[in-house]
């Protein structure tokens, strides 16, 4: 019997493919997040228009980020765990992906639209976000709050493609 009727079956539905649902970007620290349909990412750089990019953020070089990225799933703790709003891009992280927990993309290069992204290493939040928030979103976002990426290949990216991720061992 086959994957997907043994779950009909059982009335349940296989897995969502991962895809991207959301891009937000800010021009400047503290700066409302915009969340355009579609967006250029740009080769060891970050997002057009993006404070990352743009250098224009609020971080140590240290800490410093090309893309952020969290999952729904990250979102959905975040709300159990506090009353905070997260939809309009109040976790200040770049991309929301769903179908996928951002611990799988640990080690891994994927590609999503036209550009290439490799995981890069875990983002916790910082104090700064309570400030431009007003909420206590690094207690909310705790660990797991999301990820840095380094963009391999630049190209558009839309709310909508999916996420898919490179063979391993691919340079």
């Amino acid at each position: 019997m086959a994957w997907t009727s043994l779950l009909r079956r059982l009335g349940r539905t296989a897995p969502a493919a991962p895809r991207l649902v959301a891009v937000f970007i800010s021009p400047a620290a503290g700066a409302p997040m915009q969340s355009p349909a579609s967006v250029q990412a740009i080769a060891g750089r970050g997002l057009a228009g993006d404070r990352y990019a743009l250098a224009t953020g609020h971080w140590h070089p240290v800490e410093s980020c090309e893309v952020t990225l969290i999952s729904e799933h990250d979102l959905e703790r975040v709300q159990r765990r506090l009353p905070v709003a997260v939809g309009r891009g109040e976790h200040r992280r770049n991309l929301v992906v769903s179908g996928i927990r951002t611990r799988d993309l640990e080690g891994r290069r994927f590609r999503i639209g036209e550009a290439v992204f490799e995981y890069w290493k875990p983002r916790p939040p910082c104090g700064y976000i309570n400030q431009v928030t007003g909420e206590d979103m690094a207690k909310a976002l705790g660990r797991n709050s999301g990820v840095c990426l380094r963009v391999r290949a630049g190209g558009l990216i839309r709310v909508g493609d999916p996420l898919l991720l490179e063979p391993l061992g691919r340079e």
